[in-house]
Order: C-alpha cells, then structure tokens, then sequence
C-alpha cells in the first residue's frame, strides 16, 4: 500500500510561523473545489444538514453546476454542467459560503485547511474535489498546450484563429471532441492505439465513428441556450494563478460550445490519423533547420501511404516513434490528467492509488480520519461489481476480464446506429451504443437482473423485434 508520511513534502513549512489551528470542535463541512463533484457535494450537504454551515473553497470565480438533472434508468443519469458565477449557489442554499482561494496545505490531525489568501478553515468533516490537472507531454514548451478548464479552453481558440496546421496528441474525451469540432484546419491526430476512442469503445465503434470525423459536418449548429459565465474582467488574477500551478475546474461536456474553433483556412474537416505511435522528440523551428530533417506534407487523403517533403515553414516541427515528422503551428496535448493532491499530500499519510489519486472506499472516505473525496482527484479502492466499470458505457462493454469466454452480438448501420452486446454464458455483461437506438435502460437491466438470453440468440438485436417493449 503506497502512503505518503510527512518527510515527502516538496516544499518545508516552518509551524513557528503560523498560527495554529483552534480545536476542530469549531469545524464546518468544508469542501474544497468549484467542480461538478465539489459544488454536488456542497449542495447536497446544505440539503440534508440545512442547519450547518457549508464551506466551499474553490480557485476559480466560477462554479460547475449539474442541471436538467433527468434519472433515465436505475443507475443511467443524464444532465447538463453549467458554468455559473459563485453567488448563484450561495443564493440558493443560504448555509453554503463559497471562499475564492486556492489551497496552500491541509493540517489532518488538527482538522483544518489553511488557503492562499492567509486564512485557515476548521473542519468537522472535509471533502477534497479538487480534480486533475493536464499531463503534458513538454513542460514549458510555449507550443505545446493543454486543455483542462475554461481559461486554457480560451487560450486555445486564440491560437486556433491563427492556425493553419495543429498536431492533436491523445486518445480521451478532449482530443476526440476537438477532433470533431475544429474546422478551416490540417489536424493530424496521433494516437498510441490501434483506433481511435480506445479507452471508451472497441474497433467496431471506432471504424464508425471514424467516417462520421472525416465526414463533412452539417452546416448549422443548434444554438447554446445556456447561459455562460466567464472569467472576462479578471484575466490578471487569473494569469497569477496559472503561473502558480493551480488549476481551474474541470470543462464540463459540451465545453465546446461557444468556442469559435475555426482555423484559417476556408474547408470543414481535414483529419490525419498517425496510429500506434507516440511524440519522439519535438524540434523549435530553428532547432529543425540545424537537424536537416524533413517534414511532410499533409497526407492527401486518409489511406494515403506517399512521401513528400514540406516545403512550409513551421513553428514547431514533431518527431513520430514511427519515424515521421509534421511541422504544425502547435501542438495540444491531451494525454490525460494527473490528480491535483499536491497541496494535500504533505504531512498527511493518506493511502495513493497508482494512478496517484486518493484511494476511497465505497463511501468515498479516504484513509484518513473526517476526510472524503470525490472526482478525479480520488481512485476507487473498493472491490467493484462483476458487471462495473468506471466509464461511462453500459457494464463490460469491451468484456474487460471475460477471457475468451463470452461472445458479442452487433447491429451497424452506417451513420445511424452501432450496437454491440457482450454476452457471458447467454447473460449481458455489457453494451455498446451509439445513436438514438432507445436502448440503454432495456440494455442496463438485462445486465443488473443477468436474465438468461440463451433463447433468443441472435433475435436480441434484430431490427424488426421490439426488444425493448419485449424486456419491459
């Protein structure tokens, strides 16, 4: 078990200088970060205690909020994340204070927070939300960029407008989406997999949606009837944050919108995908012209196998593991997040999964006394369910641990829908669904309840049976 006793400090505080913390019999509920888990975790605490005061510390001047909140099956919930100034949730629940600030340490034994702004927070009971922050393949690179909240979202339009050719390294949410959405720019898409989604869907699903990116997009967008905060006005304050390491929440799932993500030039999509490989060493323009390497060109079309050399001139200049190199005006990196427990670690012995996060229990206690966390800060340390995995598809849906023994129905139409069922000795162990196919609360019990499909065989997907009435 990996714990983190107090001789593993970055950075030595000296107690004399700091007042000490009164006795935690004066604490509060306090929750630290302004994100989706942080903010539900406020509101739910201000619900249910409505006598206690509620803390929230966040750094950011602005709030995710979860709204449209719709329960579309058992454990399905659909919602929308909404950016909202901090007043509006202090409106709402009257015994939560939000306190703008970033965390400076966490005192466990003496229950208390201390912030950047020199003040010191009690606790009663502490939740830590506080997320992840981006992990970038170059530090200090001024080309190479990374996406994790709405002032790094904004960053990155400005230097799209600019932009004739960026390279996208990554394979998650951020890098997909961007992928779909950026237009009037050469993106080339470089990938450790065999296909893309990888840590969401299978090849099946990938080959799908992989059309659907290289296809030209519908002209209209559906207009954002949400409103949206920013952080416009207070870009100073922010900047000094950014140059201290903190980070903003994290974006919510249509972060997107109302991004103008245009390049320069006048066409829709044009995508590249390098697979199987990874960033081998980046070059600054000049550093390039001293190599005497050669860059290419940007592939004619997706299976376009020819070499020529690039006579552009580029900012920056990538080097492939599998031996090619593109000049491009920047590079993003969204290789994934690390979880932001730097201010919390020192002096605490809390037990860190391998990933880095805090281990949790089911109830989302850390190992320390008083202390929860939720998001992506925390790493589930429980035994989970045969049929659980953390994502946000149905069950096994890439039948995760089954062996080989399990089998896998699938229903494609091109453009429209792709289903797969993963079955294990005729019972769903989990599902695919892409589209509108009506699907998930039928496919979610027939996992929970693992009724026996032995009978059906391959009827279970056929297009003319309503299954879903069926199983209901």
């Amino acid at each position: 078990m990996q714990t983190f006793p107090a001789s593993h400090c970055s950075r030595q505080t000296t107690k004399s200088m700091e007042a000490p913390c009164s006795p935690p019999t004066a604490g509060k509920f306090v929750v630290v970060g302004g994100g989706i888990a942080g903010v539900t975790c406020a509101e739910q605490l201000a619900i249910n205690f409505p006598s206690e005061d509620i803390l929230l510390i966040t750094a950011s001047p602005v709030i995710k909020a979860v709204t449209n909140f719709k329960q579309v099956s058992k454990v399905l919930e659909e919602f929308d994340v909404e950016e909202q100034p901090s007043t509006m949730l202090e409106n709402r629940f009257p015994n939560i204070k939000v306190i703008e600030s970033g965390v400076k340490q966490l005192k466990s034994k003496e229950h208390c927070v201390l912030t950047e702004d020199g003040n010191q927070h009690i606790y009663k009971k502490l939740c830590l939300c506080a997320g992840a922050k981006p992990k970038l393949i170059c530090e200090g690179n001024p080309y190479v960029l990374g996406i994790r909240d709405t002032d790094s979202a904004q960053e990155f339009q400005k230097q799209l407008t600019k932009a004739k050719r960026i390279m996208i390294i990554g394979n998650g949410g951020i890098a997909l989406e961007l992928v779909y959405e950026i237009e009037g720019c050469e993106v080339i898409w470089v990938i450790k997999d065999k296909a893309i989604g990888n840590t969401f869907f299978d090849a099946g699903a990938a080959e799908f949606l992989t059309s659907k990116l290289i296809d030209e997009k519908p002209e209209a967008k559906i207009a954002q009837k949400r409103t949206r905060y920013t952080t416009e006005g207070r870009k100073k304050e922010t900047q000094a944050r950014a140059s201290a390491g903190n980070v903003g929440s994290a974006l919510g799932p249509d972060w997107h919108e109302g991004l103008d993500l245009k390049g320069t030039k006048e066409f829709s999509h044009k995508i590249h995908i390098e697979t199987m490989c990874e960033v081998k060493k980046i070059y600054l323009q000049e550093e390039f012209r001293i190599s005497e390497k050669k860059s290419l060109t940007f592939p004619r079309d997706h299976h376009d196998q020819s070499v020529t050399t690039d006579k552009e001139i580029w900012p920056v200049y990538v080097e492939l593991t599998n031996e090619k190199i593109y000049g491009c005006d920047f590079i993003v990196s969204a290789t994934g997040v690390t979880p932001n427990t730097e201010p919390f670690l020192c002096g605490n012995n809390f037990d860190v999964g391998e990933d880095g996060g805090l281990k949790v229990d089911d109830h989302m206690h850390t190992s320390l006394p008083d202390i929860y966390a939720a998001g992506d800060i925390c790493t589930a340390a429980w035994h989970p369910s045969p049929v659980w995995q953390q994502v946000v598809l149905l069950g096994k849906y890439n039948a995760q641990g089954l062996g080989s023994n399990h089998e896998l129905l699938l229903r494609c139409t091109k453009g429209q829908e792709y289903i797969k069922a993963v079955l294990q000795n005729g019972r769903m162990m989990g599902a695919v669904l892409i589209g509108e196919t009506d699907l998930e609360e039928t496919f979610e019990n027939l996992i929970l309840n693992q009724m026996n499909l032995s009978a059906y065989g391959e009827d279970l997907l056929d297009p003319n049976i309503d299954i879903e009435d069926y199983f209901d």
